[in-house]
């Protein structure tokens, strides 16, 4: 089998692309049966022939702005590979780290040949401080996330059967008002709303296409914090030109941009990712998040 060749990003919890949208070869199942005995647990389908694979950090209490954060707002891991050719896969992913856990988690996965294309936060004065650890790999899927599944066993990230998912709950959000606000409809985490918006142009690494549930569509997540009102975050997915924009049409309507940053190494176009928050009535919020869509090449549905 091919060694490990590590090269592209990531993006917020685990994924894993290993199948077109077809249905699968033999030679294709072969590498997924793999990757999920490595990782310990059955992965969820995405779009562009993605397969998830989620390690929320459930053991973590983390307070930002007076909001105890939901592992499904901002505290998700993941990973994600996308089939290259008979047992040759490109991986990308983004993990969630105590600053405590990085050095640890970033030797085990140099030492399996799994790079490293970012490191940074997403919010600002959390307690405790919290890192997100982009990597990216191409090779034999199963060895990826074996590394994957040695550098996590380096953190206290819950690595056994995963809890079953709390039903989604629409009842401390107006989720309807949300996605008219934003012109993308969102589902529900449990009760964090959730919401994707690829951009329009094709984003290539290597070239091969990403896909935007690899990480390079704007996400936009919701928690509620009572009253109708709600903590937002997310990440802008951006080219270079639209940074400023955005982050001008974020502060106008009261949200914070809280870091701006790379994620990739190599992909085209360029990409810039940003990072926002803001705690106040949801809808409110969706409007002026909206607002800094419209600075971007999003699709919006508008």
């Amino acid at each position: 089998m091919s060694s490990i060749v590590m090269h592209l990003p990531t993006v917020l919890l685990v994924s894993v692309v290993v199948a077109s949208a077809s249905a699968p070869s033999a030679a294709a199942q072969a590498p997924l049966a793999g990757v999920t005995e490595a990782l310990g647990r059955a992965g969820a389908d995405q779009p562009g022939g993605v397969v998830r694979f989620s390690f929320p950090r459930s053991d973590l209490t983390v307070v930002a702005d007076g909001v105890t954060l939901k592992p499904a707002l901002a505290l998700g891991s993941w990973v994600a590979f996308e089939p290259m050719g008979p047992h040759i896969a490109m991986a990308m992913g983004d993990l969630v780290l105590l600053e405590g856990e990085v050095g640890g988690v970033m030797r085990a996965l140099q030492a399996g040949g799994v790079e490293q294309t970012a490191l940074h936060n997403h919010v600002l004065g959390e307690s405790p401080r919290v890192m997100y650890m982009h990597v990216s790999a191409h090779g034999d899927p199963v060895k990826i996330a074996q590394t994957i599944r040695t550098a996590l066993g380096t953190t206290k990230t819950p690595l056994g059967t995963p809890a079953a998912p709390a039903a989604p709950s629409e009842a401390e959000l107006d989720t309807a008002g949300i996605a008219a606000a934003l012109g993308v409809t969102g589902k529900l985490n449990g009760v964090v709303y959730q919401v994707s918006v690829p951009r329009r142009e094709r984003i290539m690494a290597q070239g091969h296409e990403v896909p935007p549930s690899m990480g390079v569509a704007t996400a936009i997540n919701f928690q509620p914090t009572g009253g109708g009102k709600a903590a937002v975050t997310g990440d802008f997915v951006m080219r270079a030109e639209e940074v400023n924009a955005v982050i001008r049409a974020l502060q106008a309507h009261g949200i914070t941009p809280t870091a701006l940053h790379s994620h990739m190494l190599d992909e085209s176009p360029r990409l810039f990712f940003m990072h926002f928050w803001a705690n106040d009535d949801a809808v409110t919020l969706a409007k002026g998040v909206r607002a800094a869509l419209d600075r971007t090449a999003s699709k919006t549905g508008r």
